[in-house]
């Protein structure tokens, strides 16, 4: 009984080891990013972004709306597609999904933004989203966010 426990442990331990790094560092690439998302998000705080598709406050004279866009490919880790197959199989929630799409969509929208900054706009009109699945496994996927910038008058 001692030796086949022995076996097991030295032909399983390996690969827990490898998937428990895995996990590990995954997890702490993950919380990084999205520290970063929240640092970011709350230095271009400032930017009105609404779905409407007219403007609300005053424009300032002579502007015109620019398209301003924001993209990203997001990749999901095999570890989380792993635990997702396993939650689909006993009917879950797929969370790892959700979270994918959810951090698509905030980097998208940031994306979107910075670029609206970067032509003095501070309102973004007319948001939109579309989010593609890249591959069949549906662990990439691919998030846009687009919009009308605009520079709103001082009030």
């Amino acid at each position: 009984m001692n030796q086949t426990l022995t076996n097991l442990l030295i032909n399983y331990a390996p690969i827990l080891l490898l998937i428990a790094v895995g996990w590990f560092f995954g997890r702490r690439n993950e919380q990084k990013h999205l520290n970063m998302l929240a640092r970011e998000e709350a230095r271009f705080a400032y930017i009105t972004v609404s779905n409407e598709r007219f403007y609300q406050p005053p424009l300032t004279a002579n502007t015109e709306g620019t398209l301003v866009l924001g993209s990203v490919v997001i990749a999901q880790d095999y570890f989380k597609m792993a635990i997702a197959k396993l939650l689909n199989f006993f009917g879950k929630n797929l969370t790892t999904y959700e979270t994918l799409l959810e951090r698509a969509r905030r980097e998208a929208l940031l994306r979107l933004r910075q670029e609206a900054a970067e032509q003095g706009c501070d309102a973004v009109y007319g948001l939109r989203f579309e989010v593609t699945t890249l591959n069949p496994m549906g662990t990439m996927v691919e998030a846009i966010a687009y919009g009308t910038a605009v520079k709103s008058a001082p009030r």
